[in-house]
Formats: C-alpha cells, structure tokens, sequence
C-alpha cells in the first residue's frame, strides 16, 4: 500500500470527488481525516470507510476553526503528511449568466471562495508539515482554467488562480520538502456537480442529459468520461513518496481536452 502509515486531511470529503479521494487514500492504507461543511455527507464518507477515517464538521474559510482542527489532527495521529482540498459550492449560485450581465459580487464569489479556501488549507496544513521537512499539499481544478467556457462566471478565473497558487507554493515550500500539486480533471458525469451544470446550462439548451454527457466524451481522446476512481487512484500516487519528482505542477486529467 503506497500510503501506508500517511496521515491525511481532506478538506470537502463529503463531496464526489473528496469521498473518492477519501476512499483511495484509505484503500492505500493511510489515516484519513475527513472534513465538510455539512457533518452528516462527511460521516457517511467516514462510515463507509471504517476505522481508518475520522469526521469532522469544519467551515474550510473559518481560518480559526481549520486551525483547531488540524491541532486536534495533530494531538491524535502526531503529523500531518497529506492535505488535500477539494470543497466546491453550488454552481448555481454563479453560472448560467453571461459576463454582460453579471455583477461584481457574483463574478467573485467563486473566485474569493476556491481562492481563499485553498491558501488557508494550504498555508494552515504547510505549518504543521514544514517541521518534518515532509508533506503534499493538493487540490483539483478543472478544465476552464485553460479553456475558455460561456456563463461560467469567474469559475474558470477561479480555477486558473488554484493552480498558480500551486506553483507559488511549490516554490516557497520545496526546499523545505513539502510537495505541491494540482489535479485537473474534466467533466465527470458521475459527480452532482456536473448534474447542476446540466441543469443550468444544458437543459435550458434543450439537451437531454444524454447528449450532454455525449458532448462531454466527444472533447476526448478516447470518446469517454473519466471516473471518479481514476482520479482518486492518480491523486494516491501523486500524494504517496512514488512521485516524490512531482511538485509545483498541475496533472492534466481531462483525457486529451485539453492537450498540453
């Protein structure tokens, strides 16, 4: 198991993506700590993964609250070697209006929330590694930080600032042996998340979900979706001391969308 005896903190684990990674890094044999906004979509996570995983209800923009968790991470296990954030808010609070027509506080929202989250998860978690000299900080992004999308708001800013964000902390950060890495997956049917963007961008469309998962699979090379198991099992690997070469870079998952 590659991430045998790691101790990790998950940030947004009651969602597809996070339980996912949740599940892996368990699977791995690492001591997950699960964290969400909402306690009960975090334990049932946690109750799905057994003995290796603890819930807790943490607000992943309340700096004091991630701080008194990750003593509490700390008091229990004695380090803290993974931090990954995967915390999203719902896409209808800032998609399916164009650019012309949207105001300042909407556009932000994403922008101030990913941002943000991820600098205090991230500044948070490095303080408790850089004593060690060890750890891996992690996040995803998404496509629209490359690529240019209608009616997203400032969600493809927001992505692109995550991963600059990852090289800057890479940059201050591996000298002193801690890791930084993005994910970037693309359009994962099995999530809710791209249920709601469905709902908001293509069903006013008249898309049935068929075509628009059909239009999404198009985009790749190999004419399908990438599950939430792949990109958990990558971001195993990426967090496990087989990648220990990767830091400061953005893995690209989106299955040939975007070719680098």
């Amino acid at each position: 198991m590659i991430l045998n005896g790691k101790v990790a903190v998950i940030y947004g684990a009651g969602g597809a993506i996070g339980g996912a990674i949740a599940r892996a890094f368990a699977a791995e044999g690492a001591k997950v700590f699960l964290t969400g906004h909402s306690r009960a979509a975090v334990e049932a996570v946690a109750k799905d993964i057994g003995k290796a995983a603890e819930a807790a209800e943490v607000d992943a923009l309340d700096e004091q609250a991630i701080d008194k968790h990750l003593q509490s991470v700390i008091d229990s296990a004695g380090r803290i070697d993974i931090s990954f954030n995967a915390v999203g808010i719902p896409g209808k609070e800032f998609l399916g209006s164009p650019l012309a027509e949207m105001d300042v506080k909407q556009f932000s929202l994403p922008v101030t929330t990913y941002v943000t989250s991820y600098f205090l998860t991230a500044r948070l978690g490095a303080r408790r590694m850089l004593p060690n000299k060890s750890g891996v900080i992690m996040t995803v992004s998404a496509l629209p930080a490359r690529m240019g999308f209608p009616m997203n708001g400032g969600y493809g800013p927001a992505q692109a600032a995550k991963e600059a964000l990852t090289r800057d902390l890479s940059v201050e950060f591996a000298r002193q042996g801690l890791r930084v890495v993005c994910l970037r997956p693309h359009g994962i049917p099995e999530t809710s998340t791209m249920k709601e963007v469905f709902e908001i961008k293509g069903e006013p469309a008249g898309m049935a979900w068929e075509q628009f998962t059909g239009y999404l699979a198009s985009t790749t090379h190999s004419k399908r979706g990438m599950t939430l198991d792949e990109v958990a099992n990558v971001a195993a690997f990426v967090a496990s001391d087989k990648a220990s070469g990767l830091t400061g870079t953005t893995i690209n998952l989106t299955m040939g969308s975007l070719d680098d």
